[in-house]
Order: structure tokens, then sequence, then C-alpha cells
């Protein structure tokens, strides 16, 4: 997830240069971030019905092979659109995309007592891609220029995901259960308050489409701060250094985020934990109306990573906990996508609403409605799931 990741935080960094050097306004040099996440999104559900089928190992392959071209022909473009397609169809399409969804939704299937944190400390590797990259890429910016820092980093990230992904050629028991026709399921696949042909007591398309809708709400208001700090940092006069430095210490923060969401996952569930991580989002996403101080920043980006690192991986676990268990790849890939859909339209539409208002203030109040939308579709689904029908099962069946 490290290697995998590494693109998705990057670009955060390279965009002042990379604006200086084809002169281009905000709003188009934030394009290759909105189409690597676009690219992200899409390919999580073709790459999660690939590893329903054929393992995580296939989509790892598939790619470091993506994150290596995406790279360098990134790092060889002329033009910002050569550079904004290089994100979209490889880093996005076959590279973080092969990575993210895949390695979660598998790693869902190997856990049951321990779940929740199982795939936060798989998913934490997405964000320790962010306190990791950042810092290498302004250093590397610094001493040698972005395109050498992007070449540098396809052929040691695609190398090394290659070989990690060697080592994870095993299925999941209980894939190999589902595939093979066995009854004894029971124990990877505990009850749930409704049968998982029918989640939340709706259909199993309705339930995805609300989760969907979810997503893309909570990552709009996810990715104002994420992509937009770096540049935050250099219209108030600090300097894109201490932009990647609040990057990275929002992003490891988010890894301690994600590991203990993953704790309260297990003790409360999903549909829980995704509520308190998006109150919690929503409350750090106002701290940064009122203060823009150079210490403030730094608090504040602490917090946001502390407050929001567990929401992402909480729709991996609702799959998980409440639809049919032969579907989770490609029903996880298809949550991802709409939460990489909604960082590709936050990305862009806090850019759009900064060159028109020439402030970023405004697209705080925008991300700040988007997360209320989640909160809101977040609270209805428990609120069904309270309201179950008279089966004897408890309000929650937590993991067995």
């Amino acid at each position: 997830m490290l290697m995998g990741s590494s693109s998705m935080f990057v670009v955060a960094v390279v965009l002042p240069s990379v604006q200086a050097e084809f002169g281009v306004s905000r709003a188009d040099v934030s394009l290759p971030y909105t189409l690597l996440m676009i690219g992200f999104g899409v390919g999580g559900i073709y790459m999660g019905k690939l590893v329903d089928r054929l393992g995580v190992t296939a989509a790892l392959w598939l790619g470091s092979v993506g994150i290596l071209i995406g790279f360098v022909w990134a790092g060889l473009s002329t033009s910002i659109y050569s550079f904004a397609i290089a994100h979209g169809l490889f880093l996005g399409l076959f590279g973080i995309s092969a990575t993210f969804a895949p390695l979660v939704a598998d790693t869902s299937l190997w856990w049951n007592k321990r779940r929740g944190i199982a795939v936060a400390v798989c998913a934490s590797g997405n964000y320790l891609a962010g306190a990791v990259w950042p810092g290498f890429a302004n250093w590397g910016i610094s001493a040698a220029g972005w395109r050498e820092t992007y070449i540098v980093m396809g052929i040691v990230c695609s190398a090394s995901l290659a070989v990690l992904a060697f080592f994870l050629r095993q299925r999941p028991p209980v894939a190999e259960q589902e595939a093979s026709g066995s009854s004894n399921t029971a124990t990877l696949n505990p009850p749930t308050p409704f049968p998982r042909t029918r989640p939340f007591g709706l259909s199993t398309r309705q339930a995805q489409t609300l989760l969907i809708i979810a997503g893309i709400a909570c990552c709009v208001a996810m990715s104002m701060p994420q992509v937009h700090i770096v540049a935050y940092c250099v219209d108030l006069g600090y300097g894109p250094a201490r932009g990647a430095e609040m990057l990275a210490l929002m992003l490891g923060f988010g890894v301690v985020s994600r590991l203990v969401s993953g704790v309260i996952c297990d003790k409360i569930g999903g549909v829980r934990t995704l509520i308190l991580g998006s109150a919690l989002q929503g409350i750090a996403l106002l701290l940064f109306l009122p203060f823009d101080g150079l210490v403030s920043l730094y608090i504040i980006s602490a917090i946001f990573g502390l407050f929001q690192g567990g929401i992402v991986p909480s729709y991996a676990i609702i799959v998980r906990e409440h639809f049919p268990i032969a579907e989770t790849g490609r029903r996880v890939g298809a949550v991802i996508m709409a939460t990489m859909l909604g960082m590709a339209l936050g990305g862009w539409m806090s850019g759009k609403i900064f060159d028109l208002t020439g402030s970023y203030q405004a697209a705080l109040y925008n991300g700040t409605l988007w997360n209320a939308l989640n909160l809101v579709i977040a609270g209805w689904l428990l609120w069904r799931l309270k309201r179950r029908p008279s089966t004897g099962l408890p309000a929650h069946v937590g993991p067995a």
C-alpha cells in the first residue's frame, strides 16, 4: 500500500512547480489530481472483479507496470495535458486502483474477530505513503527537480510492488470455501440483522448506491485540505516546504487515526465508525476557517488527520458485514471508486472556487456541506439497522 499509493500524495507537492513551469491556472493544475482520482476510482471496480476471480497478486503485478509507465511518462511530459493523462490513465486507472481496493478487500476476507484492526493496518499504508513520500518529493524537487524525482519514484515503487506481490499469492480461506461451494462458512461469515442479499433491508443496488453517495460526499470534504494545503501555504507566504510538512503531518496522524478506528470498529461496527469519523472530520474542517497562522495550521493539520483517517476503511467493513461475501472485491471497489471520485471532484472544485473568489474560505464551507450529507446517509443506515425485523438478532452483530 505504501508503494502503490505514492502518486496520490506527491502530486500535491509538485503542484506549485508544475503550475509555474507550464504557466496554467490553479484549476488547470488541479486537473492531474482530478484525473488521478477518477482513474483510481473507476479502476477499483475492475480490479475488484479481478481480485474476486484471480486473487490480489494479479492486480498488484498489473499495478506495478502502470506505476512505472505513469511516473516516467509524467516526468517526461511537456504539457499539463500530457502530465494529466499520465496520472489519470497509468498512475490512477492501472496504478493506485490495483493496490488500495484489492488489498483492503482481500484483507477483510482473512480476519473475522479482529477484522477492523486488520483492515485498518492495511489501509494505514495509504496514509503512511502520505507521511513518507511528500517529504521525499520535496527534497527531490529541491535537489534535482520534479521530473527526476518522478522517474526515480516510478522505478522504486514499481519494483518494490512487484516483489511484494509475490508473497500474497495465497487466497483467503473464506474465498476458497465460497469457490468450492462449502457450506461450512458460518464462522467466517457471521449472521447480520438483515439477510446479506438485503443489506439494511434494501436491495443490494440501493444499499450500494447510498454507500457510493456517502463516499463521494465525505471525500469532497476530505480533499480540500489534502489537495490544497501546499498551495494554501504558498498563498499565505509560508512556502511549499511548510505545506509539504503539514501534509505529511496530516497523513501521519491519519495512520494513527486508522489504527484507532480499526480497534473501535471491532467494537461498534462499520456504520457507527463511519458516523464517528464523519462527525469529527466536519469539526476539524471548520477549524481551518478562523485560523491561518503557521503554528495553528500545523496543529489543525494534525487534528484533521487524526479525526478523518478511519472513514474510508469503514466502508470496506460495512461491505464485509452486510453484503454477500462473494461480491466483496467488486463492491469494495465500487465504494472506493466513489471516495476517489469525491476526492477528484473536491480537489477540482476547491481549485475552481479559489479561482472565482481568490480565497479558500468558500471552499471550506463547501466541504462542510458535503460532509453533512455523508452524516445524514450514515445516520439513516444506522436507523434502519435499529428498525430491523424481529429476527432475534441483536442490534449490532459484532465479529464472532
